[in-house]
């Protein structure tokens, strides 16, 4: 496996400049949310920080090398929708702004959604045609969508956050946009599926090829490696 370093040098340095930006601009803002005993916003914030470290989790956790591009709208995204969205109150400033990180992530979930569904349809888990696989994609993201619904619920009514603005049109608003995000992901994935080489899978080939150990026919050899211990246990006369 080529190190993302060596692979993609002008991308990693971007992404290592934006890290430590971010994380000193969200650590100043925590100190300034100690100082006024913000306990709210700290907690966001504080989030925020945490989450700064979820793509380097990932990889440790699951051996697997993120693409540099999606680890960049991983920080920004962080940064825009707990920072600047929660405690700068962006989403209530700008009235597209909650649209415009629903959208983005729905495509991202969407893309997760379509990697994950590959993954399986390689292994021999899951036999399915590339609309299915989509589908299951589109499934996926929206699903995704629904629970951090859930979740911004959870908070408007324990710590009296407005995630929602306490609103039923915001909450379907949200949904809406999330199912057409993830519609665009799991078209991305079905271009990918019909060819790989398009400009349009750029993400998804990323990912494929830092990982190709992930998308090999574990089927195949997982029934070669049987084979080879039944020759083991029965060998001939």
């Amino acid at each position: 496996m080529v190190p993302p370093i060596l692979k993609y040098p002008k991308l990693f340095k971007t992404k290592r400049v934006l890290k430590i930006l971010i994380r000193i601009a969200l650590i100043v803002a925590l100190f300034a949310e100690l100082y006024y005993q913000n306990w709210l916003t700290f907690t966001i914030t504080l989030t925020a920080i945490i989450l700064t470290f979820l793509p380097e989790l990932i990889e440790k956790k699951y051996q697997v090398d993120l693409p540099e591009e999606f680890e960049i709208w991983m920080l920004i995204f962080i940064y825009l929708s707990l920072y600047l969205g929660e405690v700068q109150n962006f989403y209530g400033m700008f009235w597209w702004w909650d649209i415009l990180l629903h959208g983005f992530s729905a495509v991202s979930i969407g893309l997760v959604g379509f990697v994950v569904m590959l993954y399986l349809q390689q292994g021999n888990k899951v036999r399915a045609k590339p609309f299915l696989i989509c589908f299951l994609a589109f499934l996926f993201a929206v699903a995704a969508g629904a629970l951090w619904e859930i979740f911004e619920f959870t908070l408007d009514h324990t710590i009296g956050s407005l995630m929602q603005e306490n609103s039923l049109v915001d909450t379907m608003a949200d949904l809406i946009i999330d199912s057409l995000g993830a519609l665009i992901g799991s078209v991305f994935g079905f271009i990918y599926l019909k060819n790989k080489k398009s400009k349009w899978a750029f993400t998804i080939n990323s990912f494929v090829n830092l990982n190709k150990f992930l998308f090999t026919d574990l089927g195949n050899r997982v029934s070669k490696n049987l084979n080879n211990t039944l020759k083991s246990l029965n060998p001939k006369k």
